[in-house]
């Protein structure tokens, strides 16, 4: 599972500036580990937000995105900054794990149809889910009204446009300890208002 995790108050971010990912990468191909760890947090929010927009679901965006980060990894020596800027190769290999999936999954289900394994259960299974997203698509959508004007801007853009916090930051010109405080605020606030247990 691909998990995002926010630093502790007081402590520093390893969220390096997009020009900066050439000589990430280039660290990494070399093994450094604190290289990637630094790509990670900068890149990643907008890795899984990408994947998230082609494939939709959650379990399986985070699949992908372990794959990319994976690939990245063991790729890196392969990226050549003279040919394109690291971000570009990045959300490149994203975006075609991405549709690599996509097309997997039809294959699947194509040569399912073919052979006659296909059976009504599984339709109605997906009628269900697909009720079952639109229901809490609605719950998070009436939620998120509760919140003010700036708490919906940052968490919009972290979570549905995938940026990170410190693009954020850049986005709505504050700065980013104020984006990690309306973030966490507004996480919580929807948290209450949707009844989620923390």
């Amino acid at each position: 599972m691909l998990v995002l995790v926010e630093n502790a108050p007081g402590t520093e971010s390893n969220v390096v500036a997009p020009g900066d990912l050439d000589s990430l990468l280039g660290q990494i191909a070399a093994g450094s580990q604190q290289a990637f760890a630094s790509l990670y947090d900068t890149v990643a929010p907008r890795v899984l937000g990408l994947i998230r927009r082609v494939l939709v679901d959650h379990a399986q965006s985070e699949e992908v995105a372990q794959e990319v980060f994976l690939e990245i990894w063991q790729n890196a020596t392969r990226f050549e900054s003279g040919r394109g800027a690291a971000s570009s190769w990045i959300m490149t290999i994203a975006h075609r794990r991405a549709i690599d999936r996509v097309r997997a999954s039809q294959a699947g289900r194509d040569r399912d149809v073919k052979i006659g394994i296909r059976d009504f259960p599984d339709a109605f299974d997906q009628v269900a889910e697909s009720a079952e997203i639109s229901i809490e698509h609605e719950r998070v959508s009436r939620a998120m009204t509760a919140l003010t004007e700036i708490q919906r801007q940052a968490v919009s853009l972290a979570y549905y446009g995938g940026y990170s916090q410190s693009e954020v930051a850049e986005i709505l010109s504050v700065p980013l300890g104020t984006v990690k405080t309306r973030l966490r605020d507004g996480m919580m606030k929807l948290r209450d208002e949707m009844g989620v247990a923390s």
